[in-house]
């Protein structure tokens, strides 16, 4: 039986657009742009994770964020369960601390990049705000 993999993930967004890096081609899904985040560790709130995983990853630091949305996912391979979060109140300048391509996008723009399966639902959520 597989393990479902916690996941906080950050929807970082500041002047009408999103940060956004993408997945080293080795990694699970590699090649595809993701929002920032990573597993919830144990002992850890989701909250907490989140703010350590965008410190460590991108670079800023948390003011205050919303849920977004809560999604479960089967790849076959890995099940993930993503707690999404709105960042939108954060110092620091999002930049990819890993060695990952990364970008700012307009909404429109999220449409035409690939995505691991289990982001779609976000964009779709994205587009309903």
């Amino acid at each position: 039986m597989q393990k479902t993999v916690h996941v906080a993930v950050g929807v970082i967004y500041q002047n009408q657009q999103y940060f956004l890096t993408k997945r080293h081609q080795s990694a699970h899904q590699g090649g595809k742009w993701e929002f920032p985040g990573g597993k919830v560790e144990s002992g850890e709130t989701v909250a907490q994770a989140l703010a350590r995983e965008l410190k460590e990853e991108v670079a800023i630091d948390i003011l205050s964020c919303q849920p977004l949305l809560v999604i479960e996912h089967d790849y076959g391979d890995k099940k993930v369960c993503l707690d999404v979060y709105l960042v939108d109140n954060f110092t620091g300048e999002a930049t990819a601390l890993e060695g990952q391509q990364e970008g700012w996008f307009s909404l429109e723009e999220l449409s035409q990049l690939e995505f691991p399966a289990a982001n779609v639902a976000i964009i779709e959520k994205l587009k309903e705000l």
